[in-house]
């Protein structure tokens, strides 16, 4: 049994436990554990494709597989975040309002479809990747601060929150690159800044960070995009 050519596709099955895992954690409304769980998934789905290109066993059953692990931890488990946050703060008497929030899955679901057969996105993305716009939705419930809280619990800002996240996952908006291939400052400066500032707002800010930073990234490709059209 050549343990390199299944090793990828097992890293890959680890993402979808964590997605199921994260579920469950959801459902208790253990929002924290579900962020945990969904970094965890994250984790696993960048160093299945990294293993994958390393042993050269890369193949048509690790990208299906691949699809189908993030459409449970990028697809279902963001839409039922929201789904329980809008639930949470839903005062308007509506029980099927929070359902709204699997707008977010259905985003999700149409992006890694569109992903899958998309030759421009080897090396940077066009429109939000499904786990940067997880990390956003699961730390939304995470955020402590008295300034952030009012605003992200207000029912109409959490449904327009909804709308954009499944916009931008499939909107033709070109992100740079996050891959450093070597340390030129010169060639990777938006990079290492990016980064850089990333690692002082999770030092200052903690899960206030994981939203700015998807924020920062989103405005930073946008801004970067203009630049190099002039």
């Amino acid at each position: 049994m050549n343990l390199k050519k299944h090793l990828p596709n097992f890293i890959t099955l680890l993402n979808l436990l964590c997605g199921c895992i994260a579920i469950v954690m959801v459902a208790d409304l253990k929002f924290d554990m579900a962020f945990y769980f969904v970094a965890l998934g994250i984790f696993f789905d960048f160093f299945d494709g990294f293993f994958a290109r390393k042993f050269n066993v890369a193949g048509p059953l690790g990208v299906q597989l691949d699809s189908l692990a993030d459409m449970v931890t990028s697809g279902v488990v963001p839409g039922y975040v929201m789904f329980q946050i809008l639930k949470q703060y839903n005062e308007n008497g509506c029980d099927y309002l929070p359902y709204l929030g699997f707008i977010i899955t259905l985003g999700a679901c149409y992006r890694l479809a569109n992903f899958n057969i998309d030759t421009r996105q080897s090396d940077s993305f066009i429109g939000l990747p499904t786990p940067a716009n997880t990390l956003f939705i699961a730390s939304l419930p995470l955020v402590t601060n008295s300034f952030v809280d009012p605003i992200i619990q207000n029912i109409w800002v959490l449904l327009a929150i909804t709308a954009v996240s499944a916009y931008i996952m499939n909107a033709e908006i070109p992100l740079f690159s996050l891959k450093i291939k070597n340390f030129s400052f010169q060639k990777y400066k938006l990079q290492i800044g990016f980064l850089v500032a990333s690692l002082i707002m999770i030092a200052t800010l903690q899960f206030l960070a994981v939203p700015l930073i998807i924020l920062t990234y989103v405005l930073l490709s946008a801004a970067n995009n203009i630049l190099a059209k002039k």
